[in-house]
């Protein structure tokens, strides 16, 4: 997910519960829609693009932590 970051999330997620919190959370997430994609799992279509929307949140307020790690360790 965050490939050209590792180190800061693999740091993230020993040092911040809030982040290890969210990154638990999208991938559970992403676990659930990919079944849903492959059809192992059925949902309607409004439960799947929401679940998504709360995977595409998530991976952004891990972005900004991302962001702020950076400027306060540069």
């Amino acid at each position: 997910m965050f490939e050209f970051d590792q180190q800061i999330v693999d740091s993230l997620l020993s040092e911040n519960i809030d982040f290890k919190r969210l990154y638990e959370k999208h991938d559970v997430l992403n676990q659930q829609v990919d079944e849903i994609n492959s059809g192992n799992v059925t949902t309607d279509d409004v439960t799947l693009e929401n679940m998504k929307k709360e995977k595409l949140l998530l991976k952004d307020r891990m972005s900004v932590m991302i962001e702020d790690y950076k400027r306060q360790h540069a």
